[in-house]
């Protein structure tokens, strides 16, 4: 066993003379403890709200969108939209156009958003699992139909089912608004509304219209062209590898972005909201690892007559240093194991029992208790921060205060 880690480890677990040093070495460990176990179960609550928005947005954006990089539509037979298409890991794909429309409700209007779909868009997405009313329907051989966001319909005082029409106002491309008869600069087309959906995400419930892509063409004046092209993957096939040939085939000419990608403000947000946490939290617990400098400080000052007799033994000033550096490091490594396994075994029990809640019964939250997801590189940075943050905490005591009291002769 390697000599200063061995008189180091008797030190740390050793009753020592002064009582206070045991109890200031006690008070770093469970700082640290707890310090690690805030940073664990912090991290993992912020990757549980992550996978929780990825879960609501998985109800309207695509696995896999693909965009024109100039301009705002594109053919779809064109031989690079064929080709991907034709690809065997694509499932799904549908068509859309979407723009922004005047939507009207009898005496209100609000500005919207006209997403138009083909058929297709029903097995593409899991819409029906977030309706609170009425049926997705596109389209019969009577009329066609529109499923709105909570929010729009609620501003437009709609609901399911309702007999009259929605009027939906779109200016004419390429023209300009006669100011004589301004409604004649306007294509109008109106549907009935079928279904209400909510997914807890603003820039969905409060604007969206989901429309038959036919509709949304013939109030943009489009015979074919559309806006985006929507996938999914096959279930057992990887959606990196997917994603890489669909970009491949795409080459300059389109835009493809995954889930993440379509939201990225959203989710570098949430980003950048962990790690400020992160850092806040580390911060506090530097200041429950310096708890180390005292306790060195006061084990050195007590042990003076043990490094003169290891002096006589034959040790070297480089060993000496190292037995109370590694006493430092053991104090931040114990804390660490303790707080990182006192954090998952709070994460597992908040994941199986939820026994932290959000808020009182019968609030208006998505869930009811806080989310968690446990990430190994989340674990390993925890690590790592609390080791390296407790060598700077020994480091300091050892090579600067022990210069005056490992080599004080007296």
């Amino acid at each position: 066993m390697n000599f200063p880690f061995y008189i180091a480890r008797r030190y740390l677990f050793s009753k020592k003379s002064h009582n206070a040093i045991n109890v200031i070495s006690l008070i770093s460990v469970c700082g640290v403890v707890v310090a690690t176990v805030a940073l664990v179960c912090a991290l993992s609550v912020y990757n549980g709200f992550n996978d929780l928005v990825s879960t609501l947005f998985s109800h309207f954006d695509p696995e896999l969108k693909i965009t024109a990089k100039h301009g705002k539509v594109f053919d779809p037979e064109c031989t690079e939209i064929k080709n991907i298409r034709a690809l065997p890991e694509v499932a799904v794909s549908c068509a859309v156009l979407q723009d922004n429309a005047l939507i009207r409700y009898k005496e209100r209007q609000e500005i919207g958003i006209v997403k138009g779909v083909d058929e297709n868009f029903s097995r593409l997405v899991d819409l029906d699992s977030v309706l609170i009313d009425g049926k997705f329907v596109l389209s019969d051989p009577v009329a066609n139909y529109a499923t709105l966001g909570i929010g729009l319909a609620s501003h437009l005082g709609i609901n399911a089912g309702f007999v009259s029409p929605i009027e939906i106002y779109v200016p004419k491309r390429d023209q300009k608004v006669n100011m004589a008869n301004p409604a004649s600069s306007f294509n109008v087309e109106y549907t009935f509304i079928s279904a209400v959906f909510r997914i807890n995400q603003q820039v969905y419930d409060d604007y969206y219209m989901i429309v038959p892509l036919q509709t949304v063409r013939a109030l943009l004046n489009y015979e074919h062209e559309i806006s985006a092209l929507e996938l999914k993957i096959k279930e057992g096939a990887s959606l990196s590898s997917t994603e890489k040939k669909v970009k491949e085939i795409a080459g300059e000419k389109f835009e493809v972005k995954n889930r993440y990608e379509q939201q990225e403000a959203s989710f570098k947000m949430m980003q950048v909201e962990k790690w400020v946490t992160f850092l806040i939290l580390c911060f506090v617990l530097a200041i429950a690892l310096f708890n180390i400098v005292g306790s060195l400080s006061m084990l050195m000052i007590e042990k003076k007559d043990d490094v003169k007799t290891l002096r006589n033994m034959g040790a070297d000033e480089s060993q000496i240093r190292k037995i109370f550096l590694f006493e430092g490091w053991m104090i931040s490594g114990f804390g660490a194991a303790i707080g990182i396994a006192g954090g998952i075994i709070l994460c597992l029990l908040q994941q199986e029992f939820g026994f932290i809640k959000l808020g009182d019964a019968g609030s208006s939250f998505i869930i009811d208790a806080y989310p968690v997801h446990i990430l190994a590189g989340d674990i390993l940075a925890v690590f790592l921060t609390v080791l390296s943050i407790g060598f700077l905490a020994a480091w300091y005591p050892v090579r600067y205060l022990g210069k005056k009291w490992l080599n004080d002769p007296e």
